[in-house]
């Protein structure tokens, strides 16, 4: 990481004026001032005064940047964050709707001073590229980033052989025409998933006249509206996957306004499992996150890295999923959800 002595030597100045040049200091000619800011972008310096002045003290305070607090899947999340870190001694800075570098940036100035690492929720594409710039040494958590490499500590679900095996289980049911309901076209998380419902839909050798991709955003209004224009086609699909259960609950509502029956015309499936998944008519069939789980991973980890600063060695980790086969596919267990355990290595 450059540094701002590297700058200061660069440009032939000290670190004072460096610094000086980068708050538009008076006490810096604006010649000096361009000259030594075009050096930092050269070497690709920048001050970040979120990265600068992040905690340094301990605050028994663990901050974490989600997408959204909405819904049941960040409910769950939190809670399982919460509940490992009260364990410990630490409480949560919760902060919302951080998909973009910009509101990352801002949201962790805000946090200066007050928190003693981050969990980062961040399936936004680019979205974790604001955490780049924090000190090697303060420690992150990133959840279901589309980040590679070992900058981080980082935790991902297996979302392509998770859509992968819903699609085979569909397809075992006898489904040949098969739609799904996509995530937002940014969201890493949504790529994956639409990775392997196209992988297990040609491996089965489902033909592309027979495969329907409807876009999505993640919400239960996009998830209806999507019902609403597979319904207006001439031919349907026989079943639809839904990137997400909000999209699939949406999907369903959809499908029982046009007075189709569900799963004797079309099955319906999701991915999460979130509580409500049970509840809908028919309940869900899904694939299982331990959404909560997820959180309390995350929350151990972060904390491992909190109390053990020099020892601790960041890793990825990839969780694994499970089908939740309910009656809205129509394969069912005779008594309640029959769970299957996916094998991990098609992902």
């Amino acid at each position: 990481m450059v540094t701002i002595k590297d700058v200061a030597r660069a440009a032939g100045v000290s670190v004072a004026t460096v610094s000086r040049a980068h708050n538009r200091s008076r006490l810096v000619t604006e010649a000096t001032g361009r000259r030594v800011r075009a050096v930092a972008e050269r070497l690709g310096y920048s001050p970040h005064a979120a990265a600068r002045s992040l905690s340094t003290r301990h605050t028994s305070t663990i901050g974490v940047l989600l997408p959204d607090l909405y819904g049941e899947f960040y409910s769950e999340l939190i809670r399982g964050i919460d509940q490992t870190a009260q364990r410990h001694g630490f409480h949560l800075l919760l902060a919302s709707s951080h998909n973009e570098k910009g509101a990352i940036t801002a949201a962790l100035q805000s946090m200066r001073g007050r928190v003693d690492g981050l969990v980062v929720m961040s399936p936004a594409l680019g979205a974790h590229l604001a955490v780049r710039d924090l000190p090697a040494s303060f420690p992150v958590v990133l959840l279901n980033s589309a980040a590679t490499g070992a900058a981080f500590d980082a935790i991902t679900i297996a979302n392509a052989r998770g859509a992968a095996d819903m699609v085979q289980h569909l397809v075992g049911l006898g489904h040949r025409r098969l739609a799904m309901i996509l995530g937002p076209e940014t969201n890493s998380d949504a790529a994956e998933r639409l990775r392997g419902f196209r992988a297990a839909a040609e491996a089965a050798g489902i033909k592309r006249d027979d495969l329907w991709e409807v876009p999505g955003d993640f919400t239960d209004t996009s998830g209806f509206e999507a019902g609403v224009a597979l319904l207006r086609r001439a031919r349907r699909p026989t079943a639809v996957f839904a990137a997400n259960d909000a999209m699939a609950i949406g999907a369903l509502s959809a499908l029982r306004e046009a007075s189709v029956a569900v799963p004797a015309e079309v099955a319906v499936t999701g991915f999460d499992d979130i509580p409500m998944a049970r509840y809908t008519h028919p309940p869900l069939s899904t694939v299982r996150v331990d959404i909560a789980a997820l959180g309390s991973r995350a929350a151990a980890r972060l904390l491992e890295a909190v109390g053990n600063h020099h020892r601790h060695r960041k890793r990825r980790e990839r969780l694994p999923v499970a089908l939740v086969i309910r009656e809205s596919c129509g394969g069912r267990a005779v008594r309640g959800p029959r769970f299957i355990t996916t094998q991990e290595g098609a992902s």
